[in-house]
């Protein structure tokens, strides 16, 4: 086990390669989940929990881990199932989204997996527990689910998605032009919470539920036109995408001559150094770290006024 903890930070990271790393767990029962590792920042034997008034029943409690106080949610309880009992012999993920730090429950920890994002595919429509997954995989004849994490968060703490009035005030867009965007993400929440952030710009707004169908609608337009930015001048993808991800996505958009001129905003939970680098790597105009509704107003500002 302690191989696989300090593999957490070690391992190379493989975004933009169409690549990355799941840690394997689980919560109750057999099946098995994973989450993505470049957004885990520790793996540990979960500590006392202190119980505070008025926690969001699926919060555990918190812990006190490197000088931060952790809410610890119960990723069992999130998502439907029975909540996990002996939290003594539990461990807890601590993983970074959306600028906040958190802690998931589960009941163990196994091991981290190379795979390619083609192998990630869309989950199977229905509801109960399905409806909390973005993408499913299979790794030894068994499927793994991973799971909606912003759809958990957002339900146990909204995010505020309206801009503010101060920033609305100040953007210059011009707002009678109608502007057409694409919005791509596998999380239904995310690419809502997004179109309510820009809804007072009166944009046009189609969506995807990853970079393969984004796209597919993209090179269905190019097909009609010469230079599909006079249609759809900006795009705001998500990184971690099943089948495509957002690198590889925008790679391909530069790639082709009716395409190129696109403006690419990438909108993700992931964030660091090594994804600024990658920004510039693949051509994305911009990177935005989820979630700040005042900041993805002023970026589309940004490039559809320009």
């Amino acid at each position: 086990m302690s191989r696989i903890l300090e593999s957490v930070n070690k391992r190379t990271q493989l975004v933009g390669q169409n690549r990355l790393e799941l840690l394997l767990f689980k919560l109750n029962g057999r099946q098995r989940f994973g989450i993505n590792v470049f957004k885990v920042k520790e793996v540990l034997q979960c500590p006392p929990l202190t119980s505070l008034p008025k926690l969001n029943p699926y919060v555990r409690g918190v812990a006190h881990i490197r000088g931060q106080t952790i809410s610890v949610i119960d990723l069992s309880a999130a998502t439907g199932g029975r909540p996990i009992e002996d939290i003594s012999n539990s461990f807890v993920i601590i993983s970074e989204y959306n600028r906040s730090v958190q802690g998931f429950l589960v009941k163990s920890v196994e091991r981290i997996i190379n795979m390619n994002w083609e192998a990630i595919m869309p989950p199977p429509q229905g509801a109960g527990r399905y409806s909390y997954l973005t993408a499913v995989t299979e790794v030894e004849d068994e499927l793994v689910e991973i799971l909606d994490v912003e759809k958990i968060l957002d339900e146990i703490s909204p995010i505020k998605a309206q801009i503010s009035q101060e920033v609305d005030a100040k953007l210059t867009i011009d707002r009678d032009r109608h502007y057409h965007i694409m919005v791509i993400d596998d999380s239904t929440v995310a690419r809502k919470q997004i179109i309510r952030a820009l809804e007072s710009l009166n944009l046009q707004i189609d969506t995807a539920k990853d970079g393969r169908e984004a796209l597919e609608k993209l090179q269905n337009i190019a097909a009609e036109m010469d230079n599909v930015a006079d249609e759809i001048p900006l795009v705001i993808s998500d990184i971690e995408m099943p089948e495509m991800d957002g690198y590889t996505l925008t790679a391909e958009i530069r790639d082709n001559p009716k395409l190129k001129h696109i403006k690419v905003v990438l909108h993700t939970s992931l964030s660091g150094v090594f994804n600024q680098a990658m920004v510039q790597k693949v051509g994305a105009n911009d990177f935005i770290a989820k979630f700040n509704p005042d900041e993805l107003a002023a970026a589309v500002n940004k490039h559809l006024s320009l």
